[in-house]
């Protein structure tokens, strides 16, 4: 190795680390969108279930946080022979910088 390109390894890295660093959280938040997607999509269809069988709203809700999350908002609509749950959750992860929200919605037809 020559005199002078000593040291330019250290400099390219030191330069390189920060990127490296911001992709990773990157890759990180965006699989936590990803499974709070999940949990709300799976929320929301078990509580489309529970209310298409008649079950107390109250118990719907609960059924839809149990899944996705206590701080989760859940919304119920019911049509003539449908209802419609909406589950809605905050991404855990860079909330001071970006404020990421995860909703699901399932509908079902309600039993006789």
């Amino acid at each position: 190795m020559r005199e002078r390109e000593r040291g330019s390894v250290t400099a390219e890295l030191a330069l390189a680390l920060p990127a490296v660093a911001l992709l990773l959280a990157a890759v990180l938040v965006l699989g936590s969108a990803a499974v709070t997607h999940l949990r709300c999509a799976d929320a929301a269809r078990a509580a489309a279930r529970a209310a298409a069988l008649r079950e107390d709203p109250a118990q719907v809700v609960a059924t839809a946080k149990r899944l996705a999350g206590a701080d989760a908002a859940v919304q119920i609509v019911r049509d003539d022979a449908w209802v419609t749950v909406t589950v809605t959750r905050a991404v855990s992860g860079l909330e001071w910088a970006v404020p990421l929200r995860a909703s699901a919605t399932a509908t079902a037809w309600v039993e006789p």
